[in-house]
């Protein structure tokens, strides 16, 4: 059976035993990463061992972020990965392939033309790699008309705006040390904030209740 050790910073080797304790990565697991190519090979020591450096735990974690607490399939996981490897010219693009990947892409909804409307009013660029967030917005916009709700005046406007002030923000904080860094960002950063936003909204909302009516 093949042997895999990590190179510590020190210069002592760890076998995987050890490395699968530190990262919370299951041995198995990380030799299927291995073979499906989303962690690197590491330096051959000899025909069944080889040697794996820190950058080797650092993938390791990105890898466990992205899957858990990202929720990314490793099919979507495995897309970022190369996105970070071989980068495209921007960091623009490079944002957006972990925009996708976190949310992914459905079947055309029949009012994804309805929201591209509205991003015209609103001055936003219509791009073809963010076209699932423009079916979950047709998605959403259907389910009050078929609950016949008409949000009043403004409210869709509004609630832009305050989007655009949060994005602004979210997007002022992004690392750009380094790709791996910049995309662990943006896919945490887009997954796990929003059930808080919709708590945050909700609590605001009991608030204002208080004041007008309490």
């Amino acid at each position: 059976m093949e042997s895999y050790t990590v190179q510590c910073q020190e210069g002592t080797g760890v076998r995987i035993s050890e490395l699968s304790r530190r990262s919370g990565v299951s041995i198995p697991t990380i030799k299927f990463y291995l073979r499906e190519g989303l962690l690197h090979d590491g330096v051959r020591t000899a025909a069944t061992q080889a040697q794996y450096d820190e950058t080797h735990a650092a993938r390791l974690a990105l890898i466990r972020a992205l899957v858990g607490a990202g929720g990314l399939s490793l099919a979507a996981a495995s897309r970022v990965l190369h996105a970070i490897d071989d980068p495209p010219e921007s960091m623009h693009e490079l944002l957006g392939v972990a925009a996708a990947a976190a949310h992914p892409a459905g079947d055309r909804h029949p009012g994804h033309d309805r929201v591209h409307e509205l991003m015209r009013e609103w001055g936003w660029p219509i791009e073809a790699k963010d076209c699932s967030s423009h079916d979950e917005l047709a998605v959403a916009l259907g389910a009050l008309d078929d609950a016949g709700f008409v949000l009043p005046e403004g409210t869709l406007d509004l609630y832009k705006d305050h989007m655009e002030q949060i994005a602004a923000h979210e997007l002022a904080t992004v690392p750009t040390e380094s790709a791996a860094a910049a995309v662990r960002h943006v896919v945490l950063g887009t997954v796990l904030p929003e059930p808080l936003l919709l708590i945050l909204r909700r609590m605001a909302q009991h608030q204002a209740s208080a004041r007008r009516f309490g």
